[in-house]
């Protein structure tokens, strides 16, 4: 199994585990809220989804680096795109197991689509290795944050 399989069938494993009641240790999102925020910063590599790019003080690598490479969890309450932010722009939850399943088919279709050279809203241009750390750690940053 590559480590690309055994990171995508634990967040797999980790998203089974989310119930509509589970409750956030930080922010703002409810557990449903979280799930369908997940699927839409997925569907902004695929091209199913568009994002303002977000402007930024010092060079994009910069904070790509920082975010995908340095040791350290991601900080809570960080600054996200408007049309990804849930009640700004970011999709309305419907239904808690249709969502879910739908961000389960989005993550497998990420894993599967060549992403190379996609344009991050902050992070810019980013390679497919670049992606999938991002995929993992945004979805580890906000798994973690409903305490799975």
């Amino acid at each position: 199994m590559t480590t690309l399989d055994s990171k995508k069938a634990e967040v797999l494993w980790r998203i089974a585990a989310l119930r509509p009641y589970s409750a956030r240790r930080w922010g703002k999102m409810s557990c449903h809220q979280m799930i369908v925020h997940l699927t839409d910063s997925f569907l902004l590599p695929l091209g199913e989804k568009q994002a303002s790019r977000a402007s930024v003080p010092l060079p994009r690598g910069i904070y790509k680096w920082i975010a995908l490479y340095f040791p350290m969890p991601w900080p809570h309450g960080a600054a996200t795109r408007p049309e990804v932010e849930q009640g700004v722009g970011g999709t309305a939850p419907v239904e808690f197991s249709g969502d879910r399943e739908k961000l389960v088919g989005v993550m497998e279709k990420f894993c599967g689509t060549p992403v190379e050279g996609v344009v991050h809203p902050f992070f810019g241009a980013m390679s497919e290795r670049d992606w999938m750390r991002w995929g993992y750690l945004h979805c580890d940053h906000h798994l973690r944050q409903f305490g799975v």
